[in-house]
């Protein structure tokens, strides 16, 4: 057993994580030994979590991922009880509409940019001054394969993944040498967040990728444990598509 894998003592930041991917990447950060700090906008659904991940390493700040006050007292909470923060990982997200683009109402996609995008970029500000400017550290955006190709169902929460995707590079740059900058961008995972993209025909939903199931939280927990992990020392700036190979199937037919 490496160090990393045992009491890590780094501290991580996670927005979103009462719940979904969130907590299934919290999962895989606490199962490691580091010290995690989740936000959600539920507090008792927080307050839950908490309890099941079971450890005391792990403190919870409720608030929404837009707001600029919750953002600081997030980071604030977190430098106080941890006295670092190695990781942030940009969970946090929306999509309050489904269907094209064409006719959107600007109001409605301003707001799912608000949350996906410049929360996103916020936060990355904070903690970079807070600790990882002078210490180093990583960050896991969360995209989708939504930024990647056009949707049908999800243009605005698509365009907004696309933009997480621009904008992790862009941070990568910038944060270089010392942070790493990297995003996840998964197919449908069975989340309650997803659960309109496949509630009702999971089995046929699933019949449309290679590896014949959905993704679950665990399989993007994993993923991001290993992008904060130091076997990742040599990456930044990517975009790991984890698809359960759908996109396999672009072009056929």
């Amino acid at each position: 057993m490496t160090a990393e894998t045992s009491d890590s003592g780094r501290a991580a930041l996670i927005t979103g994580a009462s719940r979904g991917i969130g907590y299934g990447i919290a999962e895989a950060l606490v199962a490691r030994g580091d010290r995690v700090c989740i936000t959600g906008r539920n507090e008792d659904a927080l307050k839950e979590a908490v309890e099941r991940l079971g450890s005391d390493r792990v403190i919870a700040v409720a608030g929404k991922a837009h707001d600029e006050a919750h953002q600081a007292v997030a980071v604030e909470r977190a430098m106080e009880a941890f006295g670092r923060l190695d990781f942030l990982i940009n969970n946090a997200g929306t999509n309050p509409v489904f269907g094209p683009i064409a006719d959107l109402d600007l109001g409605v996609l301003r707001k799912v940019f608000e949350t996906n995008v410049v929360s996103a970029l916020g936060l990355a500000q904070r903690v970079w001054k807070a600790w990882q400017k002078e210490n180093g550290g990583a960050i896991v955006n969360m995209a989708s394969v939504a930024g990647i190709s056009t949707s049908p169902f999800i243009a605005a929460y698509g365009v907004s993944k696309a933009a997480m995707i621009n904008l992790t590079a862009q941070l990568a740059h910038e944060f270089a040498p010392g942070v790493r900058v990297n995003a996840i961008a998964p197919a449908v995972v069975k989340t309650k967040f997803a659960a309109a993209l496949y509630e009702g025909r999971e089995e046929e939903a699933a019949a449309a990728y290679p590896l014949g199931r959905l993704g679950v939280p665990e399989d993007i927990g994993g993923v991001a444990a290993f992008l904060t992990s130091d076997q990742a020392a040599w990456m930044t700036g990517q975009t790991l598509v984890v698809d359960g190979g759908i996109f396999l199937n672009a072009g056929v037919g």
